[in-house]
Formats: structure tokens, sequence, C-alpha cells
């Protein structure tokens, strides 16, 4: 079965505007630092986004109908607001890369990372993980973190690292973002509460990037 054709809205790039395929998005954001890019179904909406703001697209998704009984949800509950909400994104596994977390009500972008050229979502989460944890520390917060990655949390709970990506030149920047993030869950003890969102309930966790 053939996937269904896309177009690519590239509002940060080395060329900018709507590309029909993701070769011709990838070479705008390679090597681009910062690069604003998503993927829309027809090229009408990737041309009427293209006129719009980045930001008003990424994380945007589709009404969430839970599929879960009434008991399920009621027994799940809603999300605690008072929390903060990280993601990644991975074009390929691997492939370019990027992280941010967010506001968990307001989904207020309050910190992004990348696209790096090679990474995997695995370690995207991790990372986004790290970034946030550090962030709540450095302001003393009492907020929770949502993520919607188990192997993430696992990661961050044993301090290590378990991917079968092979360090290159290539993903040398992010590896290098990777030993820091070790380095500072080694040397810094935290309270905040890790929690994996429950996408089944909920939809999509408030960070995520809205490529799919």
């Amino acid at each position: 079965m053939s996937k269904k054709k896309k177009f690519y809205t590239v509002w940060k790039g080395h060329k900018t505007g709507v590309f029909d395929s993701w070769n011709d998005c990838k070479a705008q954001i390679t090597n681009f630092e910062g690069a604003q890019y998503k993927s829309f179904p027809t090229f009408e909406a990737a041309k009427k986004a293209f006129k719009g703001n980045y930001f008003d697209y990424i994380g945007k998704n589709k009404s969430f109908k839970s599929e879960l009984t009434d008991a399920e949800l009621k027994k799940i509950g809603l999300p605690n607001y008072n929390s903060i909400a990280v993601d990644a994104a991975s074009s390929g596994n691997p492939g370019i890369m990027e992280y941010r977390g967010v506001d968990t009500k307001t989904k207020k972008q309050l910190f992004i990372q990348g696209p790096f050229k090679e990474g995997t979502n695995n370690i995207g989460e991790f990372l986004a993980i790290v970034h946030g944890l550090a962030l709540l520390k450095k302001n003393n917060s009492n907020k929770i973190l949502y993520t919607d990655s188990r192997t993430a949390i696992s990661w961050v709970k044993k301090k290590s690292c378990n991917t079968k990506l092979q360090r290159n030149e290539k993903n040398k920047p992010l590896f290098d973002l990777v030993d820091r993030a070790l380095i500072w869950l080694k040397n810094n003890h935290y309270t905040t509460t890790i929690v994996k969102w429950e996408t089944k309930a909920w939809g999509e966790i408030p960070a995520d990037f809205g490529r799919k």
C-alpha cells in the first residue's frame, strides 16, 4: 500500500516555501540552525500555513476522541496542569531530530533544541527530559514533568543513554549534549516527578510537533 503524498512547508531554512518531497524539504533544513518545517496533506494547506506562523501549526492535532471506556478514563483522571511537557521528533531512525518543552496548559514553548543532523527519537526524548529537569531545578519549580516515552524515563532513572546509535562526526554535536546530560544527572539531585503522559486518554502530548 503506497503512502499518501505529503507537502512540506519550510518557514526557516536554506530556502523557504512549499516543497513536494521529503528529500527537497530535508535539503533546506539540514545544517540550518533553528529550522522550522512541517508536513501537510495537501498543497493548499501547506501554502496557507506558509503565509502564517510556524508556532501556530506545530503541535496542532485533529480533535481527539478517546477510545477508552468511561470507567478507564475516570480511573486515569485528567492531566496535572501544574507541569511541563516534553517531546521529540525524528524524521527517520536515525534521522533529523529535534526536541522541545512546553507549558502543559498554555503550550507556551519553554525550550527547543535542533534540528540535529543524525539522531533518534529515544535520544531526543531523553535529552528533553533532562533539559526539562534542569530548567525546573534552576527555577526552583515544583511542577511535574510529562513525557510519552517509557524508554527515556528508564534511561533517566538509570542515568544512562542506552542508544545503539554509533558516534561519528555527523552526530558529534548531539552526543556532546548527551554527555552533558549524563554529567548533569550524575552531579545533580532533583525532586521533580517524571510522569508518563496518557496518550490514549488525553491525546498527543502538548509538546508534540504535530508532524505525524
